[in-house]
Parts: C-alpha cells; structure tokens; sequence
C-alpha cells in the first residue's frame, strides 16, 4: 500500500475519531431515590444540613425497617454544578446577595436542579423549609417515571388483567401468576433476597359504602384475601400488622377518588413479614371498589426501593372507559 492510499484510509478514521471524542449529552443512570446535595462543607455540618437532613432524609413511613426517603450525596460547593451529572435530582444550596427558589429541568440529561440560595442561613432554612413538599412530590414522580419508562421496555401480557378487570397495568416481565380467583389475582416476582407481589381484586361498591369506617374496610378486605397468601407451615395466612396502625390518606389515580393505605404486613403463625402500599379506587362506572396491592418480603435488602418500583407499577393504571 502506497502513501496516498495510507492516508486515504485514515483521514475518515480521524474525522470519525473527531466526531466521537465530541462531548454528548449522557443519559442520567443515578441510583433511585438518590439526590445529589451541592453545598458547603460550613453549612452542610451546620443548621443548614440539619434541616436538609430532616426534610430529605426523614424515616419512610411504613417500613419494617428505617431507611431514609432519599439517600443523600454531599458535594462541595466550589465543584462546578454540572459536575454531578450522574443524578436525575441536584439540590443547589448557597449563601447569595438575593434569596432565591428555583427549580430547572433539563431534557437532555434528564434531570431536576433546585437552586436555595439566602442572604442568611435563617433565609435558607425558611425556603427549605416552604419548598421541601413541592421538591420531594418532583423528585418522586421522576423517580416514579423513570421506572415506569424502564418497565415499559419490557412488559407482561396484559390480556389476563384486561380481560378480567377492565384495566391496563403496565407490569414488567418477571411477574408469574400465582393464583386467579374469580374476582382475584395475585402476581409475584422473585429476587435475589424475598420477592415482590401484586394482588388486584375487586368488591361491589355497595359492601364498601355500608360503614363510615374507612380504614376498616380496608383492613378488613384486606385480611380477607389474606387467606390466598399462605405459608409454608400449616394454619399461616397475611394480615395486616398488628403491632402499629397503617398510615391512611385519601388521593386521586387515574381520575378516580382513591385511598392509600400503607403499612406492614405478617404471616399468622409464622416469621415473615414486610411493607405493603395498598389503593383502593373508587370506581363508578364499574360500581365497585378496585383495589391494587403491593407488598414484598426481603429481609435482607433495601425496602424502600421495592416499594417505589411496585408504586410505580400501580399508578400506570388506566380504567377502560369504553
């Protein structure tokens, strides 16, 4: 091969070299639940990341073990912002001239940024203080649509659930069924350290509306079809734990009044035991009460995200309104 041919053949390498080393956006792969906290090592060990601690970091409820709602990475501020790029959530807090509340969202990344900037410390620990709701509700509904994207990729068939309850669930693969009732499913996944489960059934409206006790009913319901979820040893079924009172609230899916009930669930006459997130919707058009549970069983791994994955499975429920 003469020169001219050489240099022929390695002028488009080096363009196309060129065009590679060019710095492209990345796609955002940070842990779930993880945000990234840019301050000063000054405020970070002082008043300022003691009420960051609280807001972001507080004990989730319903848990049989206490974890933090978010797991927090702390960087100094003198780093560059866009440093942290590995994260789909940055929190910017700083002293400023003005006081600040901001938030950016960057598509191509994606991520959330939150800038608190105050004139004083008192200033910031106000604006965390007015904004940590809003912040907290963002930062989960994209941890929320990050799973659900990455759900979508790969999905069970939905023609059993549809067919059966007139809904759409986007459930990934890795789900078997384990047991259909007649007005009852319920759906497990093993993983390395228990396994995850979905339990979805329904009950005419008219049977829910007979008491004002709300929260009773559901308890109520849910020890019922406690009875599918047995044990290895003889005379073991689920029910609702006994030793703390589930957290209750009232909320909207898929336009539809509905009650979220979480708390910890056992085996009667047995060891096992974990957190359940139970929805009870109310469905008119049906007339019934729809109810989709999550739960797991994993002593040895982190609750927290297992319950997020299985709430975000849960509200991509669509009703059929045909």
């Amino acid at each position: 091969m003469n020169k001219t041919h050489f240099l022929l053949l390695l002028i488009p390498l080096m363009l196309l070299s060129c065009f590679k080393g060019e710095k492209q956006p990345q796609p955002v792969s940070g842990k779930t639940n993880s945000i990234s906290i840019i301050i000063d090592d000054q405020l970070w060990y002082g008043e300022v990341g003691d009420s960051i601690r609280n807001k972001f970091a507080s004990p989730v409820l319903g848990l049989t073990q206490e974890e933090p709602l978010f797991t927090i990475n702390q960087y100094p501020a003198r780093l560059l912002e866009g440093f942290v790029t590995d994260s789909r959530s940055i929190i910017v807090v700083k002293k400023a001239t003005t006081d600040k509340f901001e938030i950016t969202h960057s598509k191509s990344l994606p991520h959330n940024t939150f800038r608190i900037y105050g004139k004083s410390v008192d200033d910031i620990i106000c604006s965390i203080e007015l904004n940590s709701a809003q912040i907290i509700k963002i930062i989960r509904d994209a941890e929320i649509g990050k799973i659900q994207e990455d759900n979508s990729k790969s999905l069970l068939n939905p023609a059993v659930i549809k067919n059966k309850f007139h809904i759409d669930l986007q459930i990934p693969t890795g789900y078997e069924y384990m047991l259909h009732k007649k007005n009852f499913i319920w759906l497990k996944k093993d993983i390395i350290s228990g396994n995850t489960s979905l339990l979805i059934y329904q009950i005419p409206l008219r049977n829910f509306k007979k008491s004002s006790n709300v929260i009773g009913n559901i308890i109520k319901m849910r020890d019922s079809v406690g009875s599918y979820i047995k044990g290895r040893e003889p005379n073991t079924r689920m029910i609702t734990g006994e030793a703390y009172a589930p957290y209750f609230s009232a909320t909207i899916l898929d336009e539809k009044n509905t009650f979220e009930t979480k708390g910890t669930w056992e085996l009667k006459n047995d060891f096992m035991a974990g957190p359940f997130i139970n929805y009870a919707i109310v469905d008119e058009k049906y007339n019934r009460i729809l109810v989709i549970e999550g739960f797991c069983y994993s002593p040895s791994n982190q609750e927290r995200d297992l319950m997020l994955d299985l709430e975000a499975i849960i509200k991509s429920v669509k009703v059929d309104r045909r």
